[in-house]
């Protein structure tokens, strides 16, 4: 895609045009409420409502037509027409002047720097320069204001004593900030349902191969704990998704999330029962908080057969490796890391942001008896092409004075995607046996190769 075709499809439309015909929708609306209310007639549904307000958009656009003829400024034509039909509609009941990005399949990352400056990255690699979708940063603050008071189990507020906020709409995850930036800033990261994938999905895409595929469906059946590390839109999300998947429907899943992600509850065949749990902040008294932390100890009395932490960013860290030790196996989480080694680096600085202040050693030994296995994502970014793939798998077999001893049982290939290393035998091989996998190295004892973290 060259970069002058990378243009967004958004209009150019006249934003305080909408703006009024959003507040004669309002206005209209409200109209109608009063008459019911007034003859005692029963509340519309909700469904009801938002087919009143897509009938009561054309309403309002078709009066701006006529006005617009009648004074003598030309008909608009029946595409502008819809255009702004369209536009009102997504003003209304969508998320506004962004619905048409988010809906763009194309587009995997948007970035709004202050109103006047938009950019998307494509799921080709390129990233691009598109026309602005807001009037102004009033307008840009309004809007996400809105949608972080009505997304996820609890309305999140975004003003200068909350200038920072997070948030999933629809399936996209949103970032914004404010006041400690020159211009309010917006980074939604989409997963579209065309990237729900499953293992064999990741195999087609050259993200994995067929013998990791194994491997993976293996250790998720083995209920293994696994922890997917990597840079910012690495995959990580994506390949959580794919391992959730190998998860059987008898069981019974959590997850816990800072803003709600996964999305698994969606696939309700697949997961019937989930219990879905997201942090909530503080009120302005600075009273109610639920933390991640708080969280993983509560879902601990919550019998479930599988505890999924979205993504571990703090103190939640050491409370989910206790979860892990004292019998909930399966687990599955990501976090932030520049490599495999990373992983546990980061792992343990976030447990040392606890309460407890475990020294290293400590925690060193949780991982060691927590954890199963580290996978590391990578993604490679060339002219107008970008390849994600799982980079390493390191298997944990113990920790002594040195630090966390581990095996890579995968290891980078020629291309950058992780191969077998047949030579390295796999410590937890009988486990994975008895679910059925056949490991291409074909290890009849546990070998003696080991690698250093």
């Amino acid at each position: 895609m060259e970069r002058s075709e990378a243009r967004s499809d958004v209009l150019s439309l006249d934003h305080a045009l909408l703006r009024r015909l959003q507040v004669r929708v309002g206005d209209l609306l409200e109209a109608d409420l009063s008459e019911r209310r007034r003859r005692h007639q029963p509340p519309l549904s909700e469904e009801d409502t938002d087919a009143f307000k897509a009938e009561l958009a054309h309403r309002v656009v078709d009066e701006h037509a006529r006005s617009q003829a009648e004074g003598g400024l030309g008909q608009m034509s029946w595409e502008d027409t819809q255009d702004l039909v369209n536009a009102l509609k997504n003003r209304l009941y969508g998320a506004g002047s962004l619905e048409a990005l988010l809906r763009d399949e194309r587009i995997e990352e948007i970035d709004v720097n202050g109103w006047q400056n938009v950019f998307v990255d494509y799921t080709n690699g390129v990233r691009a320069k598109v026309a602005p979708v807001f009037a102004s940063n009033e307008e840009l603050i309004e809007t996400i204001q809105t949608l972080a008071a009505h997304e996820g189990l609890s309305g999140r507020s975004f003003d200068s004593a909350n200038p920072h906020v997070n948030f999933r709409l629809g399936s996209a995850r949103v970032q914004a900030v404010m006041a400690v930036s020159t211009a309010p800033v917006i980074a939604i990261r989409l997963h579209h349902r065309h990237m729900r994938y499953m293992l064999k999905d990741l195999v087609a895409n050259g993200t994995i191969d067929q013998p990791l595929a194994d491997f993976f469906a293996a250790a998720v059946r083995a209920k293994k704990n696994l922890m997917i590390g990597g840079e910012t839109s690495a995959g990580k999300t994506v390949l959580l998704r794919a391992l959730a998947a190998e998860i059987g429907p008898e069981e019974r899943l959590i997850t816990i999330e800072r803003a709600l992600e996964l999305g698994l509850e969606d696939d309700v065949e697949a997961h019937p029962d989930t219990v879905v749990m997201e942090e909530r902040l503080a009120n302005a008294e600075g009273e109610g908080a639920v933390p991640m932390r708080e969280l993983v100890t509560i879902s601990k009395r919550m019998r479930p057969d599988r505890v999924i932490v979205g993504e571990v960013l703090g103190d939640e860290a050491l409370v989910m490796l206790n979860a892990m030790m004292q019998g909930n196996d399966g687990s599955l989480s990501t976090i932030h890391a520049n490599s495999s080694e990373g992983i546990v680096e980061n792992i343990i600085a976030y447990a040392v942001q606890a309460p407890e202040r475990l020294p290293r050693a400590a925690t060193v030994s949780m991982i060691a008896s927590g954890l199963d296995f580290l996978v590391f994502a990578r993604r490679y970014r060339g002219e107008g092409a970008q390849r994600r793939v799982v980079h390493s798998v390191r298997e944990i077999v113990g920790y002594d004075e040195h630090g966390l001893k581990t095996n890579e049982i995968f290891r980078p290939g020629p291309d950058g995607m992780a191969v077998r290393d047949e030579p390295v035998a796999i410590n937890c091989i009988e486990a994975l046996r008895e679910v059925g996998y056949r490991d291409p190295g074909q290890w009849d004892d546990l070998g003696s190769s080991r690698g250093w973290v």
